[in-house]
């Protein structure tokens, strides 16, 4: 039953929706570890990518089945108006935009580009999946999509525009509602939205992507390791649902192919992990992989811009989207956006508008990363560490996060080396607008041709930087990383004078970075095992509390109504661990309100001493005294009003919902540096939080002479049906913060007593 798939469910990808020769034969065996880990081992790529597709079915159906409808833009369709994509977009929006985004021009076009093996990875997990679906009585299937009309059959078109919706999560994917609202004044056709555009929750969205989507990083070389050979602590803190949330497997091509770890949904490959020869990770990086660009609108050609004195039509696209309605009726909404020759237009209400002289547009340089499928697939088959580097400089397929990496030989690799816009200082000098750039948004002048992106033929794709003009660093004692710009990767070779796009120059590190620095510094003479290396996670250890608390408590003795909250302070380990008492939610509340207070720092922050500074309380200036003590009165009365007893630990307060049991999580926000980041919002029923995102795949992977040694767990466990062995297993782990072994050699697997094994065969 070999065919092309991208015919099925209405996806016909034009050309693509043609019959192929018959491929490759699928034929993949999967045997099930502990904690339902599969491991996949197949003759060829479309062997391989059946059985991730199977596996990942058998764990998540409903989640990718959910997933490709929001990419193919159809939620409205089978979920009407009300509710939101796991994005948080309301699914009319979310329709109208992913009905742009993923037309069948692009897909099939992506389509063109992919390496047979990319495409005969595709091919074979759609067919896994539809296999998996097949063969599951409707009575087997979980409770959330069973009997739905949306749970239907996948093609490798609807795998490929859920990469297009992953390649612009950190750029244009910010800016739907931008997109959505963007009109010249006076037009009225935002009717068909529904609803007035949020653009409070959309601010809250990016600031939320930022948050949700950091990571730590750690590669260890041979001068600091115990063994003389590469340590890598992989932190990634992603979501805990949704589009971006991590399944552990292990995939093998015998003689090809050997690589553990965790990959994205619908992806078959690994994201993040490991071979016999290297490991690596990614984190979220601070470059920008967009540019805005301000349009000057010619008043007497209207629906014109210019560019160097050059009329040029904006092009109005029309859109429509089916809404399901309570009766169970379909209509069809319209809608319009505009788009010019840089991308689509943006309105954004008090900071982007439209008027009748300006607009504003958007180019995200990873619409055209038709590389990233292709990158992770090299990355995965690396001998070397060289090999590895070689490869993403060739391909420049990472999208939006660094690269971190440790080999056997005890050689460490920091990489910046996502897709990001090309611009020369003296364009960024004359061309782009400094008072919006503060805000993260750079905006450059898009009537003059002089201010666009620069073609560079190193580079694989046309405008972006070029792989000799990003970060690189090879060292042997460490690199490391926690979201911030490469400069401080390590203090022993800062990495300076970078475009400001990709990375700058002697800025605050945030508090995450500089744990890891205190730690990997203060070393000497002293190797770091892996033990050492995993308790800067269990240990849940709050840096910005050693920085601020001994100089809070000098303000005891002079103000009684600081009693309850000294206390609280004195008696706290300043860890965010489950048996955590007040004195955590005291810190928490209080650093909130210390951010905004002026001039607070005793010892400001000095670019020459970044890991040392700031720190300490300027309590000899009256006023900041002042602010500081209210700030802990506040932060007493916001603890009481949460209705937080004195005798309260964190493990009750912050948990996650399975089923009806509520895991009590450690860790906490990692802005007070807190390397376990959590990140929760107030339960919806009862008082405490619910964890959405955070510390998820976790991977410590040790070089040995015998091959490599990995420890970690996946945080919220394999599987989201609440009737898998694999909802919660793994979740309990991480409450107790237990590490489990990782098997990847095959005397790991036979010792770990495979609970399964399946020969699939199409």
């Amino acid at each position: 039953m070999r065919r092309f798939l991208a015919g099925m469910v209405g996806a016909s990808l034009a050309c693509l929706a043609l019959p192929v020769p018959a491929g490759p034969s699928m034929v993949a065996e999967i045997r099930w570890t502990a904690f339902g880990v599969p491991h996949i081992r197949a003759e060829n790529e479309a062997g391989l990518g059946y059985g991730i597709g199977y596996a990942y079915a058998r764990d998540n159906l409903c989640l990718l089945a959910e997933e490709i409808v929001t990419a193919r833009g159809e939620r409205a369709r089978f979920f009407g108006a009300d509710g939101q994509s796991s994005s948080r977009i309301d699914n009319v929006s979310s329709d109208f935009f992913f009905r742009w985004l993923n037309d069948d021009s692009s897909v099939a076009a992506l389509w063109q580009v992919q390496p047979e093996p990319v495409r005969q990875l595709l091919e074979g997990y759609a067919a896994g999946f539809n296999r998996y679906l097949r063969d599951t009585p409707e009575e087997q299937r979980p409770v959330a999509c069973a009997g739905r009309e949306w749970l239907r059959p996948i093609s490798s078109g609807d795998l490929l525009r859920f990469t297009r919706r992953l390649m612009i999560e950190s750029g244009l994917g910010q800016f739907v509602e931008a997109v959505l609202n963007a009109a010249p004044p006076g037009e009225q056709d935002r009717a068909a939205l529904r609803r007035p555009v949020d653009f409070e929750q959309a601010a809250r969205r990016r600031e939320a992507f930022v948050r949700h989507t950091g990571s730590n990083g750690i590669a260890v070389g041979r001068q600091l390791s115990d063994n003389g050979k590469g340590l890598l602590l992989a932190n990634p803190h992603f979501p805990w649902f949704g589009a971006l949330r991590f399944y552990q497997l292990h995939l093998s091509i015998p003689g090809r192919l050997d690589v553990m770890g965790a990959a994205l949904p619908g992806l078959p490959l690994v994201n993040i992990g490991f071979n016999q020869h290297l490991a690596w990770t990614h984190t979220v990086d601070s470059s920008s992989h967009f540019t805005l660009h301000r349009l000057e609108l010619n008043p007497q050609a209207p629906g014109h811009y210019r560019v160097d004195g050059i009329d040029y039509p904006l092009e109005k696209r029309m859109l429509s989207v089916e809404v399901l309605d309570a009766q169970g009726n379909l209509s069809t909404l319209e809608h319009s956006l505009y788009l010019s020759k840089y991308g689509p237009l943006v309105k954004w209400p008090g900071l982007l508008d439209w008027t009748d002289g300006t607009a504003y547009a958007l180019h995200d340089a990873n619409l055209d990363n038709t590389r990233a499928l292709q990158q992770w697939t090299e990355m995965n088959r690396a001998t070397s560490l060289a090999e590895f580097r070689t490869s993403i400089e060739r391909t420049q397929g990472i999208p939006w996060v660094n690269t971190l990496a440790s080999d056997e030989r005890g050689r460490v690799l920091y990489m910046n080396a996502s897709v990001i816009p090309n611009l020369e200082a003296d364009q960024l000098a004359n061309c782009l607008d400094a008072s919006l750039a503060g805000k993260g948004l750079p905006v450059l002048d898009g009537s003059r041709s002089a201010c666009d992106w620069r073609h560079d033929e190193s580079a694989a794709q046309p405008g972006i930087v070029p792989p000799g003009k990003l970060p690189v660093l090879e060292r042997e004692d460490f690199v490391q990383n926690s979201n911030d710009s490469a400069w401080m990767t390590n203090p022993a070779a800062r990495l300076t004078g970078f475009s400001p796009l990709v990375s700058r120059d002697g800025q605050l590190l945030g508090p995450r970075t500089r744990f890891a620095l205190d730690q990997l510094t203060r070393l000497g003479r002293e190797r770091l095992d892996a033990q050492r290396l995993e308790r800067l996670v269990t240990d849940n250890q709050v840096y910005l509390a050693d920085l601020l608390v001994d100089d809070l408590l000098t303000l005891c003795p002079e103000n009684r109504e600081l009693v309850e909250v000294c206390t609280g302070l004195r008696l706290w380990s300043r860890r965010a661990g489950l048996e955590d008492g007040s004195g955590l939610l005291y810190f928490q509340h209080f650093a909130e309100h210390f951010r905004a207070i002026p001039d607070a720092w005793r010892i400001p922050f000095d670019p020459q001493d970044p890991v040392h500074t700031p720190r300490g309380i300027a309590l000899d200036d009256p006023q900041v005294r002042e602010k500081v003590v209210k700030a802990l009165l506040v932060a007493r009365d916001e603890v009481a009003a949460d209705g937080v007893g004195a005798k309260t630990v964190w493990g009750e307060l912050q948990k996650t919902s399975r089923g009806a049991e509520r895991i009590p999580i450690p860790g906490g926000d990692g802005r007070l540096g807190i390397y376990n980041a959590i990140q929760a919002r107030p339960a919806s029923v009862g008082r405490g939080l619910e964890v959405v995102g955070g510390s998820s795949y976790i991977q410590l992977v040790r070089f040995t002479e015998e091959g490599p040694q990995a420890r970690g767990l996946l945080s919220f466990s394999q599987s989201t049906d609440p009737a898998s062995p694999h909802y919660r297993d793994q979740t309990r782990l991480f409450s107790r913060q237990t590490w489990q072994t990782i098997p990847f050699s095959e005397a790991q697997i036979k010792a770990s007593s495979p609970s399964e094994v399946l020969k699939l065969a199409e």
